[in-house]
């Protein structure tokens, strides 16, 4: 996978050693979780709305009602930045000032378009699928006409992008190594609770094992 130009657009400019232009660790940050964060900027007000997205290649996709405020926007063409962040671990120093946070994060920009072809729309919404719970998409029923008609799907080319990681122990001051108080990380991973079923659900139904990885 290639890098990234560094333009003015996606420069890390605060710690920029923490900064990745590669498509690999871009990629990788964005594949790593379900949710994203959209901003863009409607009538001269900027809004930003978290969201779950899907990537195949250098886009992503965003769905929802035909008639979200978001999905139509981006649709018509406006530049858009999406944002994710992912939380490793508390890094606590001791001292105040050198408490800090070890994460892994990605901002991408591109400009969107609405996915008109059906064939095209239902691969997206296959893609969503499949990131909830791997193999999802064959065992359920699968949109029908009116579900997809029901359904809009925005596609964004990522045109630039950048990622910013943080990792590793606290960074202290030589004057602060001596204090009392204890420092290093507390790790902090997200994993799945004990599946809850519907009321309705066949109790001799088993859960889908791929599912408890699901997010992770």
């Amino acid at each position: 996978m290639t890098d990234f130009e560094i333009t003015d657009l996606n420069k890390i400019h605060r710690l920029p050693k923490r900064g990745h232009y590669d498509r690999k660790t871009i990629y990788g940050i964005l594949d790593a979780t379900i949710l994203c964060h959209v901003g863009f900027v409607q009538d001269g007000q900027p809004f930003v709305i978290p969201t779950n997205f899907a990537r195949q290649g250098d886009t992503l996709f965003l769905h929802g009602a035909t008639t979200s405020r978001l999905i139509r926007h981006v649709g018509e063409g406006v530049p858009v930045c999406i944002s994710v962040a992912i939380l490793d671990g508390l890094v606590l120093a001791k001292s105040a000032f050198h408490h800090s946070v070890n994460y892994r994060s990605a901002v991408v920009f591109g400009r969107g378009r609405l996915v008109e072809d059906d064939a095209e729309k239902l691969r997206a919404l296959e893609l969503f699928t499949e990131r909830v719970v791997p193999g999802r998409w064959q065992e359920v029923r699968q949109p029908n006409a009116q579900e997809l008609r029901a359904t809009a799907v925005a596609a964004i080319d990522i045109e630039s992008a950048s990622a910013k990681m943080r990792g590793g122990p606290p960074s202290d001051d030589e004057d602060d190594l001596g204090l009392p108080v204890w420092a290093g990380v507390l790790p902090i991973r997200q994993t799945p609770g004990d599946p809850l079923p519907a009321d309705y659900s066949d109790s001799s139904l088993p859960f889908p094992d791929a599912g408890l990885h699901a997010g992770s």
